[in-house]
């Protein structure tokens, strides 16, 4: 196939054209550079399958040639306070990539008459009263609050995607994505997996917030692209949930980072006053996963880690 990737110079993006490079297909990777860098793809530049394209897909999108399937993943996704390439620092961008950006994707496969697929979120669950998460909560969001330019830009983003299935014909899926690491990862993005491992490396105290009882699940990078893979190939439409079910508090993912790296400085809890909005519990439930997809998470958190850590040691 001839593949178009948004945000294919980002995180997910770039290990999404190495997995499909690897599996004999094209990719045209597309980003604006503003949360993606180009050295995530430097190792593919000159490739004959594989090209570049820096473009803002925010605004309308030409494609010339065959396209056989768009995954639209461009988006910042971080939610740090700080961090300048976060969708709190880029809410207008965020909410304009979320619409505007999804329409322009979806524009490109009705078309080519290419299958879609979208990169959502388990943000779309907001703070959940549901746990697990299945795909049939239908969340307990704030629309009004800081975090709602990425919650409801993906909210809406789903709903166009499901419009343009049922009025267009559009052959889409919907992929709510959890909480994933790996190389790649901005260092500085404010995100919990960079943010504990860049202070271990630098043998600093993690910092926790509040008493570290909010609770994430953790998928690694390549058991995420698999997911992906096998979701684009199937015959679903509806959404699914990719992430590692495998739950655990803060505190003890702190505590896991600190005896990998060998820190000896323990962790430092502050106020919870930063992250107003942030989930307290998060796990994802992928009975549908399995049952769709044949899918769940294969590598286990302390060889993931140990791939991240690893990379993340020649960048700090």
């Amino acid at each position: 196939m001839h593949i178009l990737i948004t945000g294919g110079a980002g995180f997910i993006g770039s290990h999404l054209s190495d997995r499909f490079l690897a599996d004999g297909h094209s990719v045209i990777a597309m980003d604006n550079l503003i949360t993606g860098d180009t050295r995530n793809i430097q190792h593919l530049a000159g490739r004959d399958d594989f090209a570049f394209i820096k473009h803002n897909v925010s605004h309308y999108i030409y494609m010339d040639g065959p396209i056989e399937a768009v995954l639209h993943f461009a988006s910042p996704a971080s939610p740090s306070q700080t961090a300048p390439t976060s969708y709190l620092q880029l809410p207008i961008q965020t909410l304009k990539v979320g619409s505007l950006g999804t329409l322009n994707a979806l524009g490109v496969a009705k078309d080519k008459g290419a299958r879609f697929l979208l990169a959502s979120t388990s943000e779309v669950y907001g703070d959940p009263l549901e746990h697990p998460q299945s795909e049939s909560y239908w969340g307990h969001v704030d629309p009004v609050g800081p975090r709602s330019v990425y919650d409801e830009a993906k909210r809406f983003a789903e709903a166009i995607t499901m419009a343009y299935h049922r009025t267009h014909g559009v052959n889409t899926k919907i992929v709510r994505i959890f909480n994933t690491y790996g190389p790649r990862m901005q260092l500085d993005d404010g995100r919990v997996v960079p943010n504990f491992v860049g202070q271990a490396i630098r043998k600093e105290p993690l910092t926790v917030y509040g008493d570290g009882s909010q609770t994430r699940s953790f998928c690694y990078v390549s058991d995420l692209v698999d997911g992906i893979v096998r979701l684009l190939h199937s015959d679903e439409h509806e959404p699914v949930n990719i992430g590692n079910p495998n739950e655990m508090t803060i505190k003890e993912f702190a505590e896991t980072i600190n005896r990998i790296t060998g820190n000896a400085a323990g962790i430092n809890f502050v106020p919870r006053g930063r992250t107003q909005g942030d989930p307290q519990r998060r796990r994802p439930d992928i009975s549908k996963a399995k049952r769709v997809l044949g899918w769940e998470p294969k590598v286990p958190l302390e060889e993931g880690m140990a791939r991240t850590i690893e990379y993340f040691s020649k960048l700090v």
